[in-house]
């Protein structure tokens, strides 16, 4: 019976376990291995070099200034996406009738390719000329149309960057609170209203958003985590004909452009994704201790 077990588990994991590393755990390994080598225009190289592709990144403007777009781009989308979410579930939960209904309207857009959602934000909505619908609205109140992703003072360019990824990921995030809502105990609530304590601003503070913790704490990491992958809206927003814009690149734009551009530098571009790998890893970690994530309650 032990056997029969073992077996028909390695039928249904195995071939998840192989593609997972055949796909995966080598590929990444394989990029580590690269970065120690100078491998212009080739994956087999045999030039070793150290650190130095590492110490060649972290000198160069180009990356750095990457990274302060992606801090940038976290301190505006985190935020946003963090009290549009929980709005939008506290809204969701207090809805009698069609729950299921709304639940489904604001996650659908969860389901939405970033790169078919970012080209009609480029397309239709934020389009330069004067029949974008932004500057079709501009023009009832009198407005000159403005080139949102050209415009670099002011950088309209982020108006539409955040817009389109807050659109795409509020639902899913939606959803997290609304689970976390619904473990609440409506006891709580009840005591608060003995107590005198009125609905709104009161309850959320001191019931709704403590209750919320864990929840709330998650929903931060991976907001920040997926705010450092950040690829498909700002590379087809952003990039034309004549190529991507020296403004506004997110790491793995300019690591893209690094490995896969004209020079082909894979050593130099992984030696790039390892530096933004472990700052992910250093990030996530220093914010799962900063708010307690997985630390026992003293009285357990």
């Amino acid at each position: 019976m032990r056997r029969r077990r073992a077996l028909w588990f390695w039928v249904f994991v195995g071939p998840f376990a192989a593609g997972l590393a055949l796909f995966t755990y080598v590929p990444l390994l394989w990029s580590v291995a690269l970065s120690f080598f100078d491998a212009h225009n080739t994956v087999t190289p045999t030039h070793f070099v150290g650190l130095d592709n590492y110490t060649a990144m972290l000198s160069d403007d180009a990356f750095l200034d990457s990274l302060r777009v992606f801090l940038l781009f976290t301190a505006f989308i985190v935020p946003a996406t963090y009290v549009l979410a929980l709005a939008l579930a506290l809204m969701v939960n207090r809805v009698r009738r069609a729950r299921a209904f709304f639940r489904s309207v604001f996650f659908l857009p969860a389901a939405c390719s970033y790169v078919v959602a970012a080209l009609i934000w480029k397309m239709s909505i934020f389009n330069g000329v004067r029949f974008g619908l932004a500057n079709t609205v501009l023009g009832w109140f009198g407005g000159d149309p403005v080139a949102w992703l050209s415009t670099t003072d002011p950088p309209w360019y982020w108006l539409v960057v955040v817009t389109v990824r807050l659109w795409l990921q509020a639902g899913f995030y939606m959803i997290l609170f609304l689970a976390g809502l619904q473990r609440i105990d409506p006891v709580l609530y009840e005591a608060a209203a003995v107590d005198g304590a009125r609905p709104g601003w009161t309850v959320l503070r001191h019931i709704t958003l403590p209750q919320l913790r864990a929840t709330s704490v998650a929903v931060v990491l991976l907001l920040v985590i997926n705010a450092f992958q950040a690829f498909d809206e700002f590379y087809n927003l952003l990039s034309d004909a004549r190529g991507y814009p020296p403004y506004a690149r997110p790491p793995l734009v300019y690591l893209y452009y690094t490995a896969l551009g004209q020079g082909q530098n894979l050593g130099l571009g992984s030696a790039g994704a390892v530096i933004l790998a472990l700052i992910i890893a250093v990030v996530t970690v220093g914010q799962a201790r900063w708010f307690g994530l997985g630390r026992r309650d003293a009285d357990g």
